[in-house]
């Protein structure tokens, strides 16, 4: 049985705070978009405000690289885009003790499996909700629901670096 969450996509930036709602629009997960470290940062929260896992920028890289640490600050994976992906958007995600995840599909559109090899563990899509800016992950029975959010996440950040930019602009409009 798979487990099904809904992300806004327009509240993901650096510096944000948003909720991961289940399929049932209830609020599970909380982000937290630290906005005073040099290093882009995003703390990933139960419901009761636990600490669970956080995503880093890593800096000083050839290519983005984001990093996700479990609540102790361990490094459980680190995200990149792949360098050459010529029909379709490509990640390459390393995971620490454990089998390496690969992403691929229409990342900008927000239509993308992430697998374990040949085996699918997950399906991020637009698909699934009548908001223009809601995305849905769906995740299959016995993953790692927080590490593949946080991919899913990061991987958004990297996507649209200028959503920051975006907003502001449009902040500032409303004004």
């Amino acid at each position: 049985m798979s487990t099904r969450y809904k992300i806004r996509q327009n509240l993901i930036s650096i510096g944000d705070d948003f909720w991961i709602e289940n399929a049932e629009g209830k609020k599970v997960f909380k982000v937290d978009g630290k906005v005073l470290r040099i290093r882009k940062t995003l703390v990933f929260e139960d419901a009761q405000g636990k600490k669970l896992a956080q995503i880093q920028e890593r800096l000083l890289t050839i290519r983005d690289t984001m990093v996700i640490d479990d609540a102790d600050g361990k490094e459980i994976a680190s995200i990149k885009k792949a360098l050459i992906s010529p029909l379709r958007d490509r990640w390459m995600v390393k995971v620490k003790n454990g089998e390496d995840l690969d992403v691929q599909g229409s990342i900008l559109d927000h239509e993308y499996s992430i697998k374990q090899g040949r085996n699918k563990v997950a399906e991020v899509s637009k698909k699934w909700f009548s908001f223009t800016d809601t995305y849905g992950v769906e995740i299959g029975s016995g993953q790692n629901d927080i590490l593949i959010l946080a991919v899913a996440v990061a991987i958004d950040i990297m996507a649209h670096p200028d959503k920051k930019k975006e907003k502001k602009k449009k902040d500032n409009k409303e004004k």
